[in-house]
């Protein structure tokens, strides 16, 4: 059974959601909790469950996310048969019409069944018992919830899926969810309640809060396990080095940093550099960052390669964070307006 269902990862959501951090990237390839993408979670989820085919449909830009996953090797999806497939949408509005620029490879598909999905939800869920839920009670169509919510996650025949796709002007449907909502539809609707800890990270707001959970052990441990393991793309970094006047508590540090300040409730991915009788609180620093010597960052998200001059003081809030972009160079004291 396992074996039986085919992935597609639907990356088209629009970049404004997300603000400046997918002013240069797909959403999906958002960096998250230190070393991940976002896409690592519901890719590692189907790979997890026995899904030996997925498909991704990203929107420009989308160089970030090709970079990330490659070949598929590090999800083990580099293979003669099936694997991972990387299709771009082309500039049409509707999941399935985009869907239909590629239907040669679902017609050559060989699964029964179709997983599709969203590109951030952020959970360690095994879809296998869904699709028994699915098969068991016979269902056209089965929408996974969460807390009772819709998160954008359904299975369907494969068969199904050609028929919305190739009927999509006469019915009206633009996507699997626009036939799972109407209520006049034809088909038997399913529902799949998933207990354990997901977010769906459709804002700044959202991936700033659920970064922040991150730091809580309990948290954590339902998100990350030996048993599911959430892959990503392999990075070989030398081990971090902390100064004598270093100090960190409850936070996030990843390989290859260099720490002198202090950092406290934060996120630092790697190979970042925090100078001397700096302070970094609440925040998230994204790959190869570098903050100068006594600065102040509080609610603060610096994306990429960003510079900080000595003496900046950034500041944001829980609610609205200071969002720095890719490569900027910040002299002076920034605040969130």
């Amino acid at each position: 059974m396992k074996k039986s269902m085919l992935g597609v990862i639907d990356a088209t959501m629009p970049q404004g959601e997300m603000g400046a951090l997918a002013a240069h990237r797909s959403p999906a390839a958002i960096p998250f909790a230190g070393r991940y993408r976002l896409v690592d979670f519901v890719l590692s989820n189907m790979v997890n469950s026995g899904i030996q085919s997925v498909a991704i449909f990203p929107r420009s830009p989308y160089r970030s996310l090709m970079d990330h996953l490659g070949s598929g090797k590090d999800w083990d999806l580099n293979r003669k048969r099936d694997g991972l497939f990387f299709f771009p949408a082309p500039a049409k509005e509707g999941q399935l019409s985009r869907l239909a620029e590629h239907s040669d490879y679902f017609e050559r598909s060989e699964q029964n069944y179709v997983l599709v999905s969203n590109c951030t939800s952020v959970a360690n869920m095994d879809f296998v018992p869904a699709l028994e839920r699915f098969i068991s009670q016979k269902c056209d169509l089965l929408e996974i919830t969460h807390k009772g919510q819709s998160v954008c996650m359904y299975i369907l025949s494969l068969s199904l899926l050609m028929d919305l796709i190739k009927s999509r002007h006469e019915t009206g449907y633009q996507s699997v969810q626009d036939a799972v909502e109407n209520q006049q539809s034809p088909y038997t609707i399913c529902h799949y309640e998933y207990n354990g800890f997901l977010q769906r990270i459709k804002s700044i707001h959202d991936y700033y809060d659920t970064s922040m959970k991150m730091l809580e052990k309990e948290k954590w441990s339902q998100l990350f396990n030996e048993f599911q393991p959430i892959f990503t793309k392999v990075k070989d970094e030398p081990p971090t080095k902390y100064s004598n006047d270093s100090y960190v508590t409850n936070s996030m540090i990843a390989n290859g940093c260099s720490i002198e300040g202090e950092v406290n409730h934060s996120i630092i991915f790697r190979a970042v550099y925090v100078g001397k009788g700096s302070s970094i609180q609440n925040s998230i620093i994204m790959q190869k960052s570098k903050i100068g010597d006594n600065c102040i960052l509080e609610h603060v998200i610096l994306d990429k390669d960003v510079i900080v001059e000595d003496g900046a003081v950034l500041r944001g809030t829980a609610e609205e964070p200071l969002v720095v972009k890719k490569g900027s160079v910040v002299e002076s004291t920034v605040a969130s307006s």
